[in-house]
């Protein structure tokens, strides 16, 4: 393997990882009595402030086109949204399931590139879909007989189906011109003025008054924000967007390590199975047009060479 190879793999599973760490910094600050809109907020401001800073000090150009500002405050209405009804979510049910849930979102992609742009619905694709769907309804009942929150997985749902609109809306606008950084720079900025307006107009707005809340803070906006993006425009530098889209099975995965770990959430043996069906619908989806590439490549080659014994 080479070494440009490996390094987007290590980004890849860094993005991956510190993304599935959004619970482990938002549950202690609900406990702390600090409302989703006040935790959105500071995550997204403290975000924006460190993106700005790490940018400048690459040199990266801050500017952006007049055409470009509609777009960016769409893309960023659209993208809080996903993470307020992520992270209201959180309120009905355990962060892990919430977290593997969302990760519904490629499969929603599909469906929306195939309904409103035509794309061919593979039956790769579909069969994701069939599975995913199967996964969802394992996480519904645990084996004790009870049943998992309606609202919850109603918000994580619609969570994902925004999360979905924004990186179609992004894929097929002019934004996908724009650097990674920039992007996402602007969509939290613009993003932000959601829980501002909610908070009405920071009136609302919870101080953090201990340090561990303050920590906790700090580390939702550098952890699974802003490291997280950075880690994933890496990855996909070095390995492509296939690979890094494969290795974001590991966000589930570290949400229900966190949430079991340290928060005790109950895990039994329907709901892990539940997990892994989620997971393996999403990896099949994200891999699946790169394996049947290889596949038909694989198929010409040995064509050719039946061909040419024959010959």
């Amino acid at each position: 393997m080479h070494k440009e190879q490996l390094k987007g793999l290590f980004f890849g599973a860094v993005a991956a990882a510190t993304y599935g760490m959004n619970p482990l910094f938002a549950l202690p600050l609900y406990q702390q009595n600090i409302s989703t809109d006040s935790v959105l907020f500071y995550r997204y401001s403290i975000a924006v402030i460190v993106l700005a800073a790490w940018m400048k000090f690459k040199k990266h150009p801050l500017s952006i086109k007049k055409t470009e500002v509609i777009p960016l405050i769409i893309a960023g209405l659209i993208f809080a949204f996903s993470s307020l009804l992520l992270f209201a979510s959180y309120n009905y049910m355990a962060a892990g399931l919430a977290s593997t849930i969302l990760f519904v979102y490629p499969v929603m992609v599909a469906v929306i590139m195939a309904a409103f742009f035509k794309e061919k619905l593979t039956p790769v694709t579909t069969f994701s879909i069939i599975l995913s769907l199967i996964g969802i309804a394992l996480l519904h009942k645990s084996e004790d007989g009870h049943s998992i929150s309606i609202s919850g997985v109603v918000l994580v749902l619609l969570s994902a189906l925004s999360y979905a609109v924004y990186i179609v809306g992004v894929n097929k606008s002019r934004l996908k011109e724009l650097s990674t950084e920039k992007l996402t720079l602007y969509v939290i900025l613009f993003g932000l003025s959601v829980f501002f307006v909610r908070l009405k107009f920071g009136i609302n707005l919870q101080p953090l008054q201990s340090v561990s809340a303050i920590a906790n803070a700090l580390a939702i906006a550098i952890l699974p924000t802003v490291i997280s993006l950075i880690c994933t425009a890496k990855a996909i530098h070095y390995v492509g967007a296939t690979p890094t889209a494969i290795l974001g099975a590991l966000e589930p995965v570290t949400a229900v390590f966190f949430g079991t770990v340290i928060f005790h959430e109950p895990l039994t043996a329907r709901l892990i199975l539940g997990i892994v069906v989620i997971i393996a619908a999403v990896t099949l989806i994200v891999s699946g047009s790169a394996a049947s590439d290889k596949i038909n490549r694989i198929a010409g080659k040995v064509f050719q060479r039946k061909k040419n014994l024959r010959s």
